[in-house]
């Protein structure tokens, strides 16, 4: 389900970012290349009642107009990597392949956004880690939202 990412920027620094902590944020590509980084999803103990918990949008989900009310907009995650947590909380780290991209949900209310990842069924041969896994795409030709 992605719980966290890694990112290494022009400049060549690393970021590892991870879903629980409260800061979470993740980079997010603009239409003119530059990156800004959008705090990723809601976590339960954060007071706000407008934006969805959690940190993932089930792609059916979108398609079924579940995220309507956030005025949803595809964006492209430029993360080098995503981590997984099996069923006894062990991580597995994957990387994210060359010229392809995470597919994020930007979710927007008033002048706030929250950026949540795109999920889909996970691949068979990673069934034993989760059931749902990071939508990659090749880039705004393939992401889609309701």
């Amino acid at each position: 389900m992605c719980g966290g990412a890694k990112y290494t920027d022009k400049s060549g620094k690393a970021w590892s970012i991870y879903f629980p902590s409260s800061k979470a944020a993740l980079p997010v590509l603009k239409r003119d290349g530059d990156i800004e980084w959008v705090t990723w999803g809601k976590r339960k103990e954060e007071t706000d009642r407008y934006f969805a918990p959690g940190g993932w949008a089930r792609l059916n989900s979108i398609h079924e107009g579940k995220w309507k009310r956030f005025a949803p907009r595809p964006v492209l995650l430029p993360v080098q990597s995503f981590m997984e947590k099996d069923h006894e909380r062990h991580s597995h780290w994957f990387d994210v392949p060359p010229g392809q991209f995470i597919q994020g949900l930007l979710a927007n209310h008033e002048d706030q956004s929250r950026v949540y990842v795109v999920t889909v069924d996970t691949p068979s041969e990673f069934h034993y880690i989760h059931d749902r896994w990071p939508r990659l795409v090749s880039g705004k030709s393939e992401i889609q939202t309701a």
